[in-house]
């Protein structure tokens, strides 16, 4: 069972996010913040739809996969955020078909706990960004952002850091403390194939399944964790 908390006081907080709300509803038409958000539990589905908008994106909420699938090839959505562990098709399958039929859609990776073959198989799609369950809505509204700067349109201006406002936990489900996240998996993953092939960027991408601006993208995201000299 899915449990949520707000980790501050809640009446506060939500002032906050409708008044945010208000002065980014003007970014919702915008090209680049069409967001489909795919949760099979229907308490997280609303709140993640409800913090979205907070942030100036249009979002819709489904349930299910095959929803999604019909969704988008009906309608233009620029980002999915998804969970991995959906009923009926799994969120990774799904992606994969979306790649299949040429989807360039930005995807935003939920997880409650991390494997190396679903990071394998998340970084062969292009995922943007991973989060793991239970994520803060900053950590959210960052990989927005990154997703958004994807998009293949030209890039928009963030959003002032006027109208940005602490943001509420979302706990989606108990994690144990211990467990590695699906990001860390990817990091060891990526640096230890890196490693195999000697620091060879060409050799690396291939062996991963990836573009290169992928591979390089990832890399200064190490750099600047200090993984990377």
């Amino acid at each position: 069972m899915q449990i949520l908390e707000m980790t501050s006081d809640v009446s506060t907080e939500l002032d906050d996010a409708s008044a945010l709300g208000r002065r980014t509803a003007g970014l919702i038409g915008l090209p680049g913040r069409q967001v489909l958000i795919v949760e099979g539990h229907a308490r997280t589905r609303d709140q993640l739809e409800r913090s979205i908008r907070d942030m100036g994106f249009a979002a819709t909420a489904i349930g299910s996969a095959e929803t999604a699938l019909r969704y988008i090839e009906e309608r233009r959505f620029d980002i999915v955020v998804f969970d991995v562990d959906l009923p009926g098709i799994n969120g990774l399958e799904m992606l994969s078909q979306l790649r299949k039929r040429g989807s360039q859609i930005q995807a935003i990776l939920l997880a409650s706990t991390g494997d190396l073959e679903t990071a394998r198989k998340a970084i062969h799609l292009e995922v943007v960004d991973y989060l793991n369950k239970p994520c803060s809505m900053g950590s959210l509204e960052r990989a927005l952002e990154r997703a958004r700067s994807r998009c293949p349109r030209p890039r928009l201006p963030e959003i002032s850091e006027a109208l940005q406002t602490p943001r509420k936990t979302v706990t989606v489900a108990q994690q144990d403390a211990s467990s590695t996240s699906l990001e860390e998996i990817e990091q060891r993953h990526i640096l230890a194939v890196l490693n195999k092939n000697g620091g060879k960027r060409n050799a690396t991408a291939a062996e991963l399944g990836i573009s290169l601006r992928k591979l390089y993208y990832r890399l200064g995201q190490y750099q600047r964790q200090g993984l990377l000299p």
